[in-house]
């Protein structure tokens, strides 16, 4: 998305891990999500339920990829594979992939446990916004090829 519209792309992982897995202080995420917000032109990707106001409250577009958690499953295990001992593009360095059963556990569980969280802050913040809720490749495909 960031490519194709041309617009600055900040992952949320590398603004909330600092080098060698160490945690950001929510009070600092929030101030460095405050920050963002107030450029122009941004998209921000990830999760994080504590911040996730900060975001739907500043945002134009949401964007909602609601897969099947079996794929969910397959690319957690696929990118641990690619990016093994390795830090991957979208983290700090000094984080070297990892996989382990609690992390897939969240997200089997997601769809349980944290999903109806997440669309009911959307719904609260949804109003004047585009929400769109993506639910396959195609779905994705299709959206992006439409940028």
């Amino acid at each position: 998305m960031g490519e194709r519209l041309k617009i600055r792309v900040h992952h949320l992982d590398t603004l909330h891990w600092k080098p060698n897995w160490e945690m950001t202080a929510r009070e600092e995420q929030e101030a460095i999500q405050r920050a963002l917000t107030e450029e122009e032109e941004w998209i921000m990707d990830g999760h994080y339920g504590s911040t996730l106001p900060i975001r739907l409250k500043a945002c134009d577009t949401i964007v909602f990829l609601d897969m099947p958690r079996t794929l969910c499953i397959y690319r957690a295990i696929k990118r641990f594979l690619t990016y093994r001992n390795k830090t991957r593009p979208d983290m700090r360095e000094g984080c070297e992939e990892k996989l382990d059963l609690p992390f897939l556990k969240w997200i089997w569980d997601f769809p349980k446990h944290k999903k109806p969280q997440v669309l009911e802050e959307v719904r609260r913040y949804s109003e004047g916004k585009r929400v769109l809720v993506l639910r396959s490749r195609k779905e994705v495909q299709q959206f992006v090829s439409q940028l």
